[in-house]
């Protein structure tokens, strides 16, 4: 298999969520004879979210640049895209995973990812949502960050357990990479 260039673009669409709408993006990005690396799929009320990273030659990557418009305005959608490189590996003393249950208390999430800000915490990956449980509207979340070296995770745990019980949530850590 011949290795593609080190060409990346990331796409975001949005718009009404509506059958065929992603089979028809992920085709312009096979024509275009890129190969999607990693995707995400949100619907957020009535509206798809999707994100793509793309890797492709010059070419390749200049034409998903140039037919992309016309394709979302036929679909309906918002679409954006920005060029961008690999990302490169810091050294992390691991990868984990936080998973938060709680009353549906607004500012929680803004709380926890302040949080992470000021540890030098970056987030991966974040999931949230809300639920109906028993009359009572409940928030879970669930983040995956890595954590630089020069952070003692057990200290860092340790102050998470006063954050969490000033904004009574229930948690749980895991270590997953």
């Amino acid at each position: 298999m011949v290795e593609l260039a080190k060409q990346q673009l990331v796409i975001t669409a949005i718009g009404e969520d509506k059958a065929g709408v992603v089979s028809a993006l992920t085709q312009l990005v096979s024509d275009c004879h890129c190969n999607i690396t990693d995707s995400r799929i949100a619907i957020l009320g009535n509206e798809l979210t999707f994100i793509m990273l793309l890797n492709g030659d010059m070419a390749s990557i200049s034409r998903v640049e140039h037919l992309l418009p016309t394709k979302g305005m036929e679909l309906g959608l918002l679409t954006m895209m920005k060029r961008t490189a690999c990302h490169t590996q810091e050294q992390f003393g691991g990868g984990y995973n936080l998973e938060y249950t709680g009353i549906d208390t607004p500012g929680t999430l803004s709380q926890i990812t302040g949080y992470f800000a000021q540890h030098n915490i970056g987030i991966c990956s974040l999931k949230s949502d809300t639920y109906e449980q028993d009359g009572i509207m409940q928030m879970r979340c669930e983040l995956e960050f890595n954590v630089p070296q020069e952070i003692d995770i057990d200290a860092f745990k340790v102050s998470f357990e006063a954050l969490s019980q000033r904004l009574e949530i229930d948690y749980i850590f895991r270590r997953i990479r």
